[in-house]
């Protein structure tokens, strides 16, 4: 040892981790360079000089840190698949100063920093403040050793309270290294106080997700029990295969069907209300048959589109003789859909002519040039707007409109609608279909 305290000692890379004065930890010896090493100083009973070093930079010679640790080599653990691990115990701060051999292990030269400090008023009132803020910690983190806790209580010197602490945060290797590279107790214990704050604050937020969660189990797991006893109760009265079965079949149509974000909450709220009810309510059936009807609308299945002008051309000509204007306004209209790409304010085609004319076939020729389904809606005689908008839910036997009747069964989103007999709507005291027609044909609506 020279006169400045100089020494050599093997040095032992610590990968992605810190090694703390006055911890005690395993290190897995991972290399032949790191075995030799510490074999050498359990023989020879020396310590080792450990060297930290980030997990990024795995090489075989790192760049000497600002700061290592000086350890003691507790045991040799042997495993039975051929691995080495060590227990070392870090006894104080040195500087490596230089490489004096590479082969067959890594040897350093090191000195000791000073870390001497006098433990004023100040001192003790933060050591007291990290120790309020680790006792909350443990609190909340049961993954911290009891003897750990047990120590850091009991310490009266701020620099080990200060490591023991760091090395049992969940931080990032240069927090850790801040830490150790810090002499000044002071320091030291006003960043480790940080440190505190944020894994607290973190620790808190966790449990406060966890409690929440918590919660939610329990109150799935009230209504489970609930359910259990209505299925109990219902049983007895022999009221509970029949209708548990139709509600298995609607949860299943529900969770089948591709049904949009707000229609499938909808029908999922509706149906936690029909699941709660007796079979012999009033409800059940309008319930049952408003689901069956979100179930069964073609929400996201719509047909592509066959904008190709000639072939509309040659299906026009193939279905009708004659009528040039008209099937060139129809041309007109499909190459405007195409230019326009997918809007939803293109005009609507409205076809006048005596009956027999071809205002009903032309409607198919359109949709067989597009590719899509073909619907036709009677509205001839019809005086009640309900027909157009649909019953209110309340009403026995309500049923949504014919355009959604419609729609349902030509099974896609985009059939082509034609709205045949226009002409003949009435008007009485249910109401002027001819107005209600406004939210269907007008696309702001």
């Amino acid at each position: 040892m020279g006169r400045d305290g100089t020494f050599t000692r093997a040095a032992l890379i610590l990968n992605g981790a810190v090694l703390f004065p006055g911890v005690v930890t395993v290190v897995p010896v991972d290399t032949i360079q790191a075995r030799e090493a510490v074999e050498t100083a359990k023989l020879k009973r020396e310590t080792l000089v450990v060297l930290p070093q980030r997990e990024d930079e795995e090489t075989e010679r790192p760049a000497l840190p600002t700061v290592a640790v000086e350890a003691a080599v507790l045991r040799l653990l042997r495993l039975p698949d051929g691995t080495l691990n060590v227990l070392v115990q870090g006894r104080r701060r040195v500087e490596a100063t230089d490489y004096t051999q590479e082969e067959p292990y890594l040897r350093v030269k090191a000195r000791p920093v000073g870390e001497g400090q006098t433990v004023t008023q100040e001192t003790k009132a933060m050591m007291q403040a990290v120790i309020n803020l680790y006792r909350r910690v443990t609190e909340l983190n049961d993954t911290i050793p009891e003897d750990v806790i047990i120590h850091v209580l009991n310490a009266d010197d701020p620099g080990v309270l200060s490591d023991v602490i760091t090395s049992t945060l969940s931080i990032k290797f240069e927090e850790r290294m801040r830490v150790l590279e810090a002499f000044d107790a002071d320091k030291r214990l006003h960043h480790v106080a940080i440190l505190l704050g944020q894994e607290l604050s973190m620790l808190e937020l966790k449990d406060e997700i966890a409690s929440q969660i918590q919660k939610e189990m329990d109150r799935e797991q009230r209504e489970v029990y609930l359910r259990e006893q209505m299925r109990v109760i219902q049983t007895e009265l022999g009221e509970a295969d029949i209708f548990q079965q139709e509600l298995n079949e609607v949860r299943e149509r529900i969770i089948q069907a591709a049904l949009p974000q707000e229609v499938s909450d909808k029908a999922t709220k509706e149906f936690s209300r029909l699941s709660l009810m007796s079979p012999l309510a009033p409800e059940v059936g309008m319930i049952h048959t408003y689901i069956d009807w979100l179930t069964s609308v073609p929400w996201t299945t719509a047909s592509e589109d066959l904008l190709d002008l000639a072939h509309a051309h040659q299906v026009l000509e193939e279905d009708h003789y004659g009528l040039p204007k008209v099937k060139d306004r129809i041309l007109e209209y499909i190459a405007v859909r195409k230019l326009a790409g997918d809007q939803r304010n293109s005009p609507i085609l409205c076809f006048v002519g005596p009956p027999g004319v071809g205002k009903t076939s032309l409607g198919k020729s359109i949709a067989r040039a597009l590719g899509r389904q073909f619907v036709r809606v009677s509205l001839g005689g019809v005086r009640d707007e309900a027909e157009i908008r649909g019953h209110r839910r309340t009403y026995i036997g309500a049923l949504p409109g014919r355009i959604i009747q419609t729609m349902r069964r030509a099974g896609t989103i985009n059939p082509v609608f034609m709205l045949d007999e226009i002409d003949k709507l009435g008007a009485d005291f249910r109401g002027d279909p001819a107005a209600a027609l406004l939210e269907v044909l007008d696309p702001e609506q």
